[in-house]
């Protein structure tokens, strides 16, 4: 993972001072290390038997559409409050300062399906929770959480309740 990692650029006090940002503009700019990433996610998926893939707003929808196309399924997006233009199911959740909403259109997932949660980066695991939370409110059956990134030492991984796949780790 060593040729991936190096694609991750750290940005400095981003987007608040004393927090380093792991930029991976450049490993998407990277055709070979963006495809190879999308591989490398997707392993070991199809045997969760999938239904579909839902990718969370915004980066999650670039590895979670590709990853869906990989494995023949659909995608769902989840997205901030107020973007979706049809009948949706929400839920809000608190963030160390505040809190969010999330949203899912009520038909996206179905009663039974069987879902893989797709992101960039898992760091304190509020947002991933929170998509697996309305997921599960659908009916849904969350199989695993697939992420490109995971920053061990924010905690994420303690707050899910499922599997989780991270292709790079920062301890």
């Amino acid at each position: 993972m060593d040729d991936l990692r190096a694609l991750i650029r750290d940005v400095p006090d981003f987007p608040a001072p004393g927090i380093v940002f792991k930029d991976i503009t450049p490993l998407l700019g990277n055709a070979t290390a963006f495809a190879r990433s999308v591989g490398l996610m997707s392993e070991g998926l199809r045997p969760m038997e999938p239904t579909c893939i839902v990718g969370i707003e915004s980066r999650g929808f670039i590895f979670g559409a590709l990853i869906a196309v990989e494995l023949g399924l659909g995608f769902v997006p989840v997205r901030k409050f107020g973007k979706l233009p049809w009948r949706t199911r929400t839920l809000t959740y608190d963030l160390e300062y505040g809190s969010d909403t999330l949203e899912v259109h009520e038909d996206a997932v179905t009663a039974g399906g069987r879902v893989v949660v797709v992101d960039d980066v898992l760091a304190t695991g509020g947002t991933a929770a929170a998509t697996v939370d309305l997921i599960r409110g659908a009916g849904a059956l969350v199989v695993a959480v697939s992420v490109l990134v995971e920053l061990e030492f924010l905690g994420g991984r303690s707050r899910l309740d499922v599997p989780v796949k991270a292709v790079i780790r920062y301890e």
